[in-house]
């Protein structure tokens, strides 16, 4: 991968706007499926860290969206700005009113160059602090084009081009490794505890014998939220808690840590216990995890302690997130999880002998899918430093 060092002068580089050298498309689609236009991209379907559009919705299955995506231009997600959602579009759609299609508007940005540009810090501080609105903030386009930042020459453009073009898609190679491991990761559940043996209606129709949930787990909910404590001696998770967590199968961290003798009343959960959301729309996100330290549980969240003679954690961790949590929710109104819908579950239960061999066959695959985890942390690593020294002395415009 080339080096990409900080220039040692900035002689020919110039001060400029971002509305000098970036413009708004404002291009529309009145009617896309009658213009044979297939794909659809919401915020949704646009990863932080990653340029390239993995997933987008069909417009045959209906869309009010009317804004044109054209291959090259660049899609920066204007609604919460902080959530850093930047990507390049290598196909023609139709995108939410929530993002901003751009492209450069002369020949003295070369368009190679400005997604980079909008992944800078600098730029995404720019847009958060002229966002405006308490529950969803959005910033304007008349605030991003007043951004400024140091141009370089269009030689110097083309070299840092190189660079960062050669980070990106040793990146998008590492997240395509990860989603590929996903993919296997899925089949390999499937394939070993027999899911696909498995009816909603029916029940389950494999070789392992069957026991209802209420036999094999306790269902339980969190009951409250204790008084915080820096030096206390145990975890309050919440449903975000789960993206300090870089592996579920180890649910460690917390941001917020109490002292349980402090708070009698909250029920404390103990290690090996599987927990997951059980209200709203993070039930489908299918997010399940096994604590390793005990803790109490936000009440959004819910707990099954595991009968340690009839199933593992791990087991039932990897049951449930094989056949998707979502699909016992109760989703007439918000979508929500109680005992009710995981107590009658007809769960297949092989041998605690055969649930150590399964489950030591999917650690296998999970841990080749951390291990890429890591490596796209690693590489967005260097891939940030990289960009950022791209545009030295980048400054916000008054």
């Amino acid at each position: 991968m080339p080096m990409l060092e900080r220039p040692s002068s900035k002689a020919g580089w110039t001060r400029v706007a971002f509305g000098e050298v970036v413009r708004l498309s404002k291009a529309r689609v009145a009617d896309p499926l009658a213009a044979g236009i297939e794909r659809v991209v919401g915020l949704e379907h646009i990863e932080p860290g990653d340029l390239r559009i993995r997933r987008w919705g069909d417009v045959a299955d209906g869309t009010t969206f009317t804004t044109l995506v054209k291959p090259g231009q660049v899609l920066f997600g204007k609604r919460r700005a902080y959530q850093r959602k930047v990507a390049v579009a290598d196909f023609e759609g139709v995108c939410s009113g929530d993002i901003y299609v751009l492209e450069p508007a002369n020949d003295r940005l070369m368009p190679e160059l400005l997604p980079f540009l909008c992944q800078t810090d600098a730029f995404f501080d720019h847009a958060v602090g002229t966002s405006a609105g308490s529950l969803s903030p959005r910033t304007t386009w008349t605030s991003l084009a007043s951004f400024e930042f140091l141009l370089p020459p269009i030689q110097e453009q083309a070299r840092l081009v190189e660079a960062l073009s050669a980070s990106a898609t040793n990146l998008d190679c590492l997240f395509l490794l990860h989603e590929q491991a996903a993919v296997l990761l899925d089949a390999l559940i499937l394939e070993t505890i027999e899911i696909r043996s498995f009816s909603m209606t029916q029940g389950y129709k494999g070789r392992f014998q069957v026991e209802k949930g209420e036999r094999i787990y306790h269902a339980r909910s969190g009951n409250g939220e204790p008084t915080p404590d820096a030096a206390g001696d145990t975890l309050f998770f919440k449903v975000a808690d789960f993206n300090r967590n870089s592996d579920h199968r180890k649910l460690a961290n917390a941001e917020v840590k109490f002292s349980a003798k402090s708070n009698p009343g909250i029920r404390v959960f103990q290690p090996g216990t599987v927990v997951f959301p059980k209200r709203g729309a993070s039930i489908f996100l299918n997010k399940i995890g096994i604590l390793v330290h005990p803790a109490a549980l936000d009440p959004n969240l819910m707990a099954l302690e595991p009968r340690a003679e009839k199933v593992s954690a791990e087991y039932l961790m990897w049951f449930y997130k094989g056949i998707g949590l979502w699909r016992f929710a109760d989703t007439t109104s918000v979508p929500q999880l109680n005992h009710k819908h995981l107590n009658p579950v007809p769960v297949p239960v092989p041998s605690i002998e055969q649930q150590g061999e399964i489950c030591a066959r999917i650690s296998l695959l999970a841990d080749a899918l951390a291990n890429s985890a890591d490596r796209i942390r690693k590489a967005q690593d260097a891939h940030t430093k990289m960009r950022e020294g791209v545009f030295p002395e980048t400054e916000v415009g008054a």
